[in-house]
């Protein structure tokens, strides 16, 4: 079982998690050109693919979203709001309801609420016999049930979007950064960091992968040295994309 980050971040977000000759697709918030690049650089069979998750509406999830359902055709997979405000034209659409597993070929999804500006904001925890994946991003707090797959996951791909003192003294205007800061924006490292520190218990083999760091309000090393001084994880340890157009293959110890 591998994850594959092709891309994360506010120029557009996409993962892919791929099991045993199977895939599935967490946003497609680049252009379907660019991911079709992506995927055949990271050796990635378009046949594999079953189904595109989208977390919300936002631009940097869905925008490459219909043509490459179109492209692979596959189904887009979102709850009924999500998909409504997407605006993906043409493309076929299975409906969800958050809290609810749903099989996708041999993945067994789990849709969790997120606190995010979005009609209907969700992540995904996804699990394969005894392999399980948290992908969770764009969201103002983690709420029990994501600190709960938190504690469960293999491999979590958590945001830490922003460093705190970076966005206070940045030259977003103050009204983007009071949402930016509030529990329906964005996680913060310390923030991010804390929820993985509370979540450690037996789970030393969990693989952190930090996702959706700000260009303007965060940096890689900011991100990584932030969460390596609160949870006492080396700092080697945790990953993250270091530069635009980078990507990332984790593969999933059970």
């Amino acid at each position: 079982m591998e994850v594959h980050v092709l891309a994360s971040g506010s120029d557009g977000n996409c993962t892919v998690i791929e099991s045993d000759g199977d895939a599935i697709m967490i946003d497609a918030g680049i252009s379907c050109r660019r991911i079709m690049s992506l995927m055949d650089q990271q050796g990635l069979d378009k046949e594999m693919i079953k189904a595109i998750l989208i977390t919300h509406e936002h631009s940097d999830h869905v925008s490459g979203a219909g043509a490459t359902a179109r492209k692979l055709d596959v189904p887009i997979v979102a709850n009924e709001l999500t998909f409504n405000e997407s605006n993906l034209g043409d493309v076929q659409h299975w409906v969800y309801k958050s809290n609810s597993t749903i099989d996708i070929g041999q993945f067994h999804v789990t849709p969790l609420p997120t606190s995010h500006n979005a009609v209907d904001p969700n992540c995904y925890f996804t699990e394969v016999d005894d392999k399980k994946v948290l992908v969770a991003t764009d969201t103002g707090k983690f709420s029990f049930q994501i600190e709960h797959a938190l504690a469960l996951a293999d491999v979590a791909v958590v945001e830490a979007n922003y460093d705190r003192e970076m966005l206070v003294n940045g030259p977003y205007p103050p009204s983007l950064k009071k949402l930016i800061n509030s529990d329906h924006g964005h996680m913060n490292n310390v923030d991010t960091a804390a929820a993985i520190r509370r979540t450690m218990g037996e789970n030393e083999h969990r693989q952190i992968f930090l996702a959706h760091l700000s260009r303007t309000n965060n940096t890689p090393d900011t991100a990584r040295q932030s969460v390596a001084d609160i949870t006492g994880i080396k700092r080697m340890r945790i990953d993250c994309l270091e530069f635009p157009g980078d990507t990332r293959t984790i593969n999933v110890r059970g």
